[in-house]
């Protein structure tokens, strides 16, 4: 008797067929807890996901693992979206997952968009309400659980960076019903009795659900309107909440929290000692200089020789005198040939000189006689000659 056996590699290849023809297991979302994560060093992401009564194994490739927004864990309840196929190789199907969402976040999410839209909208995120960090805070204020280990990174770093700093701490919850009312509450505490400087608010890492009392509305309004600078350092560097935009600061960590509250007074006092030698420098270099024009004024002509310029000017003011001097003579010349011409001119029309030709001037009570009906017989007259007067009588 002949028997039609297949391969177990054929029986595999068969069901994977199968599986991949089916419409409803290649688009599939299924929800359950995660169990036995593996986050592989490839980057691959190995899980089971289970529920009461079953479980079935998912794997998700590096290419999705590096867009989800969470980091999974044991215990969290998910759901997955993918497709279901056979694994030829160990004849067992599994999950292909392709994203994963926190089971229940679904709504917090969309809670989480509705707040931050209305809050932007109202300018709570805007970058003029920001208030600067001070550079030198003398009490950090921190908001956080007294026994987790945020407070603990803080104290470590603040005290690390400055051992000065005072650390005061209003311990609140930070997860649960009514932590955001509480955490409002504190923030107006710290206000209202101006016990820091700078606030920290923050907490670790975990689930929205975790962070949510900082999505909160009234944690927010609580932030905004603080007088005292907050910091806020919400989970890890990956997570976002509302406090970390309504905040004046965001810190990644806790940690970098302390970090940028705290100056590092190592640091400062090494900033110090370097503008100290360079404040020596320059001064230095201004002395020297100073001295170097002092050293070339001191050998200048004004003080090696100062009489010199006296010298120099004196002989200038020679050279002046004589100038004036010879332009004066010129002048002088110049009007005196100007004078005797006009003297000679004059002198050609001058009545004198026809006197001299053998003409006389008759002059009558003073008068020059002009005609000789002026005259009358018996009349004194004065005749005027060149050299002299004569009187005479009309006959």
């Amino acid at each position: 008797m002949k028997y039609n056996a297949v391969t177990v590699t054929q029986l595999n290849k068969y069901l994977k067929d199968r599986f991949d023809e089916d419409e409803n297991l290649n688009a599939i979302l299924v929800k359950g807890e995660i169990s036995n994560f593996k986050n592989h060093y490839t980057g691959h992401l190995y899980f089971t996901l289970k529920d009461e009564n079953s479980l079935i194994k998912c794997i998700m490739f590096k290419s999705y693992a590096e867009r989800l927004a969470f980091k999974p864990k044991d215990g969290m309840k998910v759901m997955v979206f993918g497709s279901v196929s056979v694994f030829e190789r160990d004849g067992v199907y599994q999950i292909y997952a392709k994203s994963m969402l926190e089971d229940g976040m679904g709504d917090l999410h969309e809670q989480f968009e509705q707040l931050k839209a209305k809050l932007e909208k109202e300018g709570l995120f805007d970058e003029s309400h920001k208030k600067p960090i001070p550079l030198y805070p003398k009490v950090i204020g921190v908001l956080t659980s007294q026994t987790g280990a945020v407070i603990r990174d803080i104290i470590n770093v603040s005290t690390r960076r400055n051992p000065h700093v005072h650390i005061r701490l209003l311990p609140v919850p930070v997860q649960g019903p009514g932590a955001a009312e509480q955490i409002a509450e504190k923030i107006k505490t710290m206000n209202e009795k101006k016990l820091a400087d700078v606030l920290i608010v923050g907490r670790g890492g975990g689930s929205l659900e975790d962070l949510w009392p900082f999505n909160e509305e009234i944690v927010a309004r609580a932030i905004y309107d603080s007088e005292i600078p907050i910091i806020s350092a919400v989970g890890h560097e990956t997570d976002f909440t509302i406090a970390d935009f309504v905040a004046d600061l965001r810190a990644p960590t806790p940690s970098a929290a302390a970090e940028l509250a705290v100056p590092d007074i190592y640091e400062l006092k090494q900033k110090i000692l370097s503008y100290q030698n360079r404040y020596r420098l320059a001064l230095k270099k201004k002395i020297e200089l100073i001295r170097l024009r002092y050293e070339k004024c001191m050998k200048s002509s004004a003080f090696t020789d100062p009489m010199r310029k006296i010298r120099d000017n004196s002989v200038l003011l020679d050279s002046y005198f004589k100038r004036l001097e010879i332009k004066i003579k010129e002048v002088q010349k110049d009007k005196k040939s100007k004078y005797i011409e006009l003297i000679t001119k004059l002198d050609a029309l001058s009545p004198l000189k026809t006197l001299t030709r053998g003409y006389t001037i008759t002059e009558k009570d003073g008068k020059i006689v002009k005609s000789a009906e002026q005259l009358k017989t018996d009349d004194n007259i004065k005749l005027k000659f060149f050299d002299g007067e004569k009187n005479a009588k009309i006959i």
